[in-house]
């Protein structure tokens, strides 16, 4: 007897090589099916060849997954609760940024087309377009709160670029951000006055800073008698308040059509009855409807927007308010009407996000200019500073006590 044909049978290890993903990702589309795992496996298997292990599946599914689910390698930084950006610079190079700055991970691509494809796979969720063509994109991926931006190679040099920034919402009150240190007792009791006051404001900082995390905490302290009206360009405020509005924008499609503005929102707000209108953030020419709306009789709107400092404020507003055809002296002059108060967040070396500086705008301007400025009023670790009197004085004009 032939001791060969008593052999047992042998496999070949199979591996999820780029040329068996495209085969299997072909054979699907061919197919029509659903990307279940029992078509992967039968994908997988009827294109490997020879004859594959149960063994040799799972672990060629579990890389087809992270092809075809999700976002691949990335779906484990994204559920940490900590993470706040994930950033791919190249295959082997994937950052993270668990509130405590960037940190290299061990996460591997096998090439830069898996990046490549992931990054298109993304953008096509968001409802963008991502190829040679158009070899960059920013959207929105709604069902996981992810805000991305993608640029392809060559374009990008080292590589195509991928970045995800986690949007959770901002679920704080004011009592819990005093626990963590945002603010001290007096600082509290300051952005409380400012509530009760329904004095117009705007929380401004650096990307990361806090911004949102203490508007969402100070929408919750409204009064619930009051209606919130909350426009957004992505969601991430959720106050809570019996009594909230909430609308986001909405990016075209890949043919260019159904796009809805932050501006096309803020004007139909106007007409909703709002106690209350808040922008999540400024970032355009939105900051002219929605300071011309603050001027209508619209008390104690609120928003936020990126600036270095509490003083930058009317700088940043201007560079705004020109793409919606506001000149700069009257900016500055409904500046200085509509909005009464800045909120200045900062984000520490440790980590650690703070209230740095209260501070309200002069509407006498710097010497008589007639521009408005920002005066500080109150700064993380000093205290009062030369605005507490024009504070008190707006305090005052609405009926409530100064701190």
């Amino acid at each position: 007897m032939n001791n060969t044909a008593m052999a047992p049978l042998r496999h070949h290890p199979v591996s999820a090589t780029p040329e068996l993903v495209d085969r299997v990702r072909a054979r699907l589309a061919a197919t029509g099916e659903s990307i279940t795992p029992a078509a992967v496996a039968a994908a997988v298997r009827a294109e490997a060849g020879g004859v594959a292990s149960d063994i040799d599946v799972l672990a060629a599914l579990r890389v087809l997954r992270q092809e075809f689910v999700g976002a691949g390698p990335l779906d484990e930084l994204l559920r940490d609760p900590r993470t706040t950006d994930v950033l791919v610079t190249g295959p082997t190079a994937v950052w993270v940024d668990r509130g405590s700055g960037l940190e290299r991970t061990g996460i591997r691509f096998p090439d830069d087309a898996a990046v490549r494809r992931l990054a298109q796979r993304l953008a096509l969720a968001a409802g963008r377009r991502l190829d040679d063509a158009s070899p960059f994109v920013d959207g929105w991926l709604a069902d996981v709160g992810v805000r991305l931006h993608a640029v392809l190679a060559p374009v990008a040099v080292d590589g195509t670029c991928l970045s995800l920034r986690v949007l959770r919402p901002a679920t704080h009150d004011l009592a819990a951000l005093r626990s963590s240190g945002t603010f001290d007792a007096t600082g509290e009791a300051v952005v409380r006055a400012v509530l009760a006051a329904r004095l117009a404001f705007v929380v401004s900082g650096g990307t990361g800073s806090g911004k949102t995390t203490i508007l969402g905490a100070l929408l919750s302290a409204v009064d619930p008698s009051e209606r919130l009206v909350v426009v957004e360009d992505a969601e991430e405020l959720r106050p809570r308040h019996p009594h909230v509005v909430r609308m986001v924008s909405r990016p075209a499609n890949i043919e260019g059509a159904g796009g809805v503005s932050v501006r096309d929102l803020v004007r139909q707000a106007l007409r909703m009855r709002p106690d209350r209108l808040v922008v999540g953030e400024v970032r355009g020419a939105e900051v002219c409807d929605l300071l011309a709306a603050l001027n209508t009789g619209h008390d104690g709107g609120a928003g936020t927007v990126h600036a270095n400092s509490a003083r930058e404020i009317p700088a940043r507003m201007e560079a705004l308010a020109a793409s919606g055809g506001l000149g700069r002296d009257a900016l500055h002059s409904q500046l200085a009407a509509a909005i009464q108060v800045v909120l200045h967040m900062r984000r520490l070396a440790t980590g650690a996000r703070v209230l740095d500086v209260v501070g309200v705008f002069d509407r006498a301007g710097s010497a008589n200019s007639g521009l408005a400025e920002v005066r500080p009023a109150w700064i993380r670790g000093v205290g009062w500073a030369e605005g507490r009197a024009a504070l008190a004085g707006l305090l005052h004009e609405r009926g409530v006590t100064a701190p």
